[in-house]
């Protein structure tokens, strides 16, 4: 079941990122003549960027519905983009980054907004790291990545022994707790971040965002690929 779970979002993935692609040629080109854009077309673009994205998290919370350890180990990433995993996804900290990075015309007034939602957003991300460690240590379990890969494996291979289901009962529950107020917290930091940015700042910052997003992924899968290569020379030698 989780194989057919894995295989059947990696498949979905394929396509969203082909599409990802497509937004970014898009985005950069009205990056390039944004102040010749009309507002109305740019808003255009941001709306159907953002319902991209937005694809990707219902996508992925059915998969957090069917196996929950899946959503946590996420093995249909390279493992150069789980360097990047927090509780499921992207921190949202790191919109901000790009911002300050990608954005630079903020007014005294946005500055300040920024300011303050990060300092919101950092107080949400430490709740959620302090309720991870609260689960790892009422059940005196294992790092929660760690252990959601090895029950991962587990499940894909459909070995879990019955010993393991209470404690399995329990992380689920918790972890599909934290997940949920992760994406909460996820797309509620991205949509307020967009909300006060102006429509030509907006391309500049999603251009940012889809960049570094395939970037990573490039990176991720020529390094895997390295790897593998490197991996059978040795065997074969």
């Amino acid at each position: 079941m989780a194989r057919i779970v894995v295989e059947t979002f990696q498949e979905f993935l394929e396509g969203w990122h082909v599409r990802q692609e497509h937004y970014l040629n898009e985005l950069l080109a009205a990056k390039q003549n944004s102040h010749e854009s009309r507002k109305e077309d740019l808003n255009d673009l941001i709306t159907r960027v953002l319902s991209h994205y937005r694809q990707y998290y219902d996508e992925k919370s059915l998969v957090a519905q069917q196996n929950i350890f899946l959503d946590f180990s996420t093995p249909w990433l390279t493992r150069f983009e789980c360097t990047f995993v927090w509780v499921g996804g992207f921190k949202p900290g790191l919109l901000f980054r790009i911002v300050k990075d990608s954005v630079h015309d903020l007014s005294e007034e946005q500055n300040e907004r920024v300011s303050r939602l990060m300092r919101q957003t950092k107080v949400e991300e430490r709740a959620l790291d302090e309720e991870i460690a609260r689960i790892q240590e009422s059940l005196a379990a294992p790092p929660l990545l760690e252990l959601a890969r090895h029950v991962g494996r587990l499940v894909n291979e459909e070995t879990v022994k019955e010993e393991e289901e209470e404690v399995l009962g329990s992380l689920k529950k918790g972890m599909q707790a934290v997940v949920d107020r992760a994406n909460v917290l996820r797309t509620s930091t991205l949509m307020k971040v967009v909300e006060l940015l102006s429509p030509v700042q907006n391309v500049k910052f999603l251009t940012a965002v889809t960049q570094l997003q395939l970037r990573i992924r490039s990176w991720g899968l020529q390094r895997d690929a390295e790897r593998c290569e490197s991996s059978s020379n040795w065997s074969e030698g």
